[in-house]
């Protein structure tokens, strides 16, 4: 393909060097909009040489079924990336609506995360897994993404766990949620 066949297919506004403009709205209007999707609740969790470490996470999505492939994103600033990059390996431990103490818990900064929690090293990958989580995804890290303040992660699935029964652990505009029944 020429290079001017390829310049075609781009957009100039992509093939342009200059930084995009200001966005025209602010930090927390940016926040607000995004707080009009529900999402569930994750713990994400690794080992390191002091021990184990977690997060809590709600930017989890599938990515492909085959090959399987999950992703989420963390925080530059977050004192967990060290140990996700060190370890490579990782369990999504998905919560469950009796569990929103553990996801505040673990969303906290400098604070012992693991007190009182019960959990067990997953047979796949030694990283943690939750006692009580609706289920869980353990992988290996495939491919590390520069975007923003954040990193996005992009995961190999090596093993799965549907875990217990129970309604999922809902976060919407701030506040957690449950799901209403029908009758």
């Amino acid at each position: 393909m020429s290079s001017a066949t390829t310049s075609a297919l781009i957009p100039a506004a992509l093939a342009s060097a200059s930084p995009p403009p200001a966005a025209p709205f602010g930090q927390r209007e940016f926040r607000d909009a995004m707080g009009a999707f529900a999402s569930g609740i994750t713990v994400i969790t690794t080992q390191s040489a002091e021990g184990p470490v977690g997060f809590t996470c709600q930017s989890f999505t599938s990515v492909s079924i085959d090959p399987p492939l999950i992703s989420f994103s963390i925080a530059r600033t977050s004192r967990s990336l060290t140990a996700v990059r060190a370890h490579g390996s990782l369990v999504v431990n998905v919560l469950g609506a009796q569990q929103r103490d553990l996801s505040g818990q673990f969303a906290r900064s400098g604070t012992d995360k693991w007190a009182g929690v019960e959990w067990a090293p997953s047979e796949i990958n030694g990283a943690p897994v939750l006692a009580g989580a609706l289920g869980w995804v353990a992988g290996a890290v495939e491919q590390e993404i520069e975007a923003g303040d954040h990193l996005i992660f992009l995961v190999s699935v090596s093993g799965i766990s549907t875990g217990v029964e129970s309604d999922p652990l809902l976060f919407y505009r701030g506040a957690y949620h449950e799901l209403a029944r029908q009758a």
